[in-house]
C-alpha cells in the first residue's frame, strides 16, 4: 500500500503482559500473521510484530510486543513498557489464578507506563469453555469497575482476536485525536509528557514514529 516510507500515518505501541502460558503469544501472531502455534514451549526474550489496519481515514501501524516468557524471571523492566499507549492484560478462563494476579500485572503496568494509557483485560481460550474457571460477568464487572476495555477471546479458534486489537487501536486513535484537538487549540503538539524517545510532533507530521498520549 505504497512505499515503506508513506504507508502509515501513526505508529501505535502495544503491550501484551499477563501470566505465562495464558496465550500472550498466539494472540500476537493469530491478529499479526494469523497463524496459530500449537507447540506450547516458552520463549525467551522480548519480540514484536507489525500489523497495519485503517482506523477512520488515518493507516495505523500496530506495533504489539510480546514478553515471550520474560514474566516468570520477573525480569520485564520499564523499556519494556516506554513508549506504549495501549496494553492487553491477558489471563487464562481456565486457570482462574492467572486471573488473580491481574491487580499486580495491572500495578506494574501503571508503575512504568504513562497515566493515560488505554488498557484492555482480556479473557483467553474460550474454546475450552467446558474448563472455564473465571465467570465472564465476574472479569467484566472488575474491567468495568477499574476503567478497562474487555473481551474475551481464543487465539486457537480467532474469536474476538481482530475485535480485541482493533477496538484498543480505535480507543486509541481517538484518544489521540481529542489531544490533537485539545493541543492545537492551546497552540501546542505535545500528545503526552515529553521524553527522550519522543520523535516529534504527530500533529502535522504524517507518519510519526510513535505517539505518546
Amino acid at each position: 500500500m505504497g512505499s515503506a516510507e508513506e504507508d502509515y500515518n501513526f505508529v501505535f505501541k502495544v503491550v501484551l503482559i499477563g501470566e505465562s502460558g495464558v496465550g500472550k503469544t498466539n494472540l500476537l501472531s493469530r491478529f499479526t500473521r494469523n497463524e496459530f502455534n500449537h507447540d506450547s514451549r516458552t520463549t525467551i526474550g522480548v519480540e514484536f510484530s507489525t500489523r497495519t489496519i485503517l482506523v477512520g481515514d488515518a493507516v495505523v501501524k500496530a506495533q504489539i510486543w510480546d514478553t515471550a516468557g520474560l514474566e516468570r524471571y520477573r525480569a520485564i523492566t520499564s523499556a519494556y513498557y516506554r513508549g506504549a499507549v495501549g496494553a492487553l492484560v491477558v489471563f487464562d478462563i481456565t486457570k482462574h489464578q492467572t486471573y488473580d494476579v491481574v491487580d499486580r500485572w495491572l500495578k506494574e503496568l501503571y508503575d512504568h507506563a504513562e497515566a493515560s494509557i488505554v488498557v484492555m483485560l482480556v479473557g483467553n481460550k474460550t474454546d475450552l469453555a467446558q474448563a472455564r474457571e473465571v465467570p465472564m460477568e465476574e472479569a467484566k464487572m472488575f474491567a468495568d469497575n477499574n476503567g478497562l476495555l474487555f473481551v474475551e477471546t481464543s487465539a486457537l479458534d480467532s474469536t474476538n482476536v481482530e475485535q480485541a486489537f482493533e477496538t484498543i487501536l480505535k480507543e486509541i486513535f481517538h484518544k489521540v485525536q481529542k489531544q490533537k484537538q485539545r493541543s492545537s487549540q492551546s497552540n501546542t503538539v505535545s500528545l503526552g509528557s515529553e521524553s527522550p524517545e519522543s520523535t516529534g510532533p504527530a500533529q502535522t507530521e504524517k507518519r510519526p514514529c510513535c505517539v505518546a498520549l
